[in-house]
């Protein structure tokens, strides 16, 4: 390997759970290898990375990965998720030859993918070494489909051949299916940046007053019970997705997607967390150690996993997707906020992966 190595990082698109477990290894390899610099293949937004890494990389918008087509945050297209992989799978191999060419030209020493198998067939076309991250992949997923949409089955079998032949393989906890992996690692997720304090004062939160963060994990949504958290003196609720531009109104402090707010700091510096069981939120509520009311995906064969994680590992109470969306979660407010926040002690999962891939990367000596 180089002395100023240089990686590539294939992205999935599907939500933002996967940039941001990305965008936490990738600082957390830039901590222990300053001079490394990232290629970023993603139809994921520039901003996204921008805000979460503080190192250098290149930018590079590709379709990497369809994932699941997403109607609402709790429900998926399958027809429609069929309809776009008919069109992208298998790989084209133009495609793949020319980006082969074009990651040799960067000269990387190492692609890895979060969780797009494209960045496998680059990687083996372009004869440079590849590293899968992940908690599932996309046949293990698909497979819960199978019977809803038979189509899926050609799909699964292709990408299970592409995701076994990535040469290096981690897996994270929540895991969803375990296999042989070079790596185990507990959750991944970015680190908070700014105090708790610091993050209440700005959102202007009163002393004294107990804050919850209510997210749907990065995909903007309609809430109808802003009204019924109105009457909730008490408490201050942070609702990122929920405005267009930063807005404080009594007790609500209404978010635009993109807003200067980082995720794991609101998370950090709230009482609670409100909003879907998705692998980002998860990662970051278990680091944090706050209460979670937790939203489960019901036809999401990675929710039960997760689900799982967090009745054995965090304080939590579950949430249906109906009473979320009536509110019907808000009598149950004190019992959450009577859980215990815990103290991790635990090695962050993204600084285990960062010491493996400082020995992938290393130079060698002469």
């Amino acid at each position: 390997m180089s002395v100023n190595p240089s990686i590539a990082y294939f992205i999935s698109p599907h939500g933002y759970g996967h940039a941001a477990r990305a965008a936490g290894v990738m600082e957390a390899v830039y901590q222990l290898h300053p001079d490394v610099h990232f290629e970023i293949f993603t139809k994921v937004p520039r901003w996204f990375f921008d805000v979460s890494f503080s190192g250098a990389f290149g930018y590079h918008s590709l379709l990497t990965d369809i994932g699941l087509v997403q109607r609402t945050p709790l429900h998926a297209d399958i027809p429609e998720t069929v309809k776009r992989l008919n069109h992208f799978l298998p790989f084209d191999a133009f495609e793949i030859r020319d980006l082969a060419k074009r990651l040799k030209k960067l000269k990387c020493d190492l692609i890895i993918c979060d969780i797009a198998p494209m960045g496998i067939a680059v990687a083996k076309e372009a004869g440079i070494p590849s590293l899968l991250i992940e908690n599932f992949t996309w046949d293990w997923i698909y497979q819960g489909y199978i019977e809803e949409d038979t189509r899926m089955g050609e799909h699964i079998s292709y990408l299970k051949s592409v995701f076994n032949a990535a040469p290096f393989r981690i897996q994270t906890e929540p895991i969803c299916e375990p296999c042989s992996a070079d790596l185990t690692t507990f959750p991944v997720s970015r680190k908070m940046k700014t105090p708790a304090h610091e993050i209440r004062k700005k959102l202007r939160i009163p002393e004294g007053s107990k804050a919850i963060l209510i997210t749907m994990g990065g995909i903007e949504d309609k809430y109808n019970f802003l009204q019924q958290l109105a009457s909730k003196k008490d408490f201050h609720f942070v609702i990122p997705g929920a405005s267009r531009e930063v807005t404080f109104r009594d007790n609500l402090v209404g978010l635009p997607h993109h807003s200067d707010y980082f995720h794991p700091d609101l998370v950090n510096a709230s009482d609670a967390v409100i909003g879907k069981v998705g692998y980002s939120t998860l990662a970051e509520v278990y680091y944090a150690g706050v209460p979670f009311g937790y939203v489960a995906r019901s036809r999401f064969r990675e929710s039960q996993k997760l689900v799982s994680f967090v009745e054995s590992k965090m304080p939590g109470l579950p949430i249906s997707g109906d009473q979320f969306y009536r509110g019907g979660w808000i009598p149950s407010l004190p019992d959450l906020l009577a859980l215990p926040r815990i103290h991790r002690t635990d090695p962050r999962g993204a600084e285990q992966i960062a010491r493996f891939i400082h020995d992938l990367i290393k130079p060698t000596s002469p």
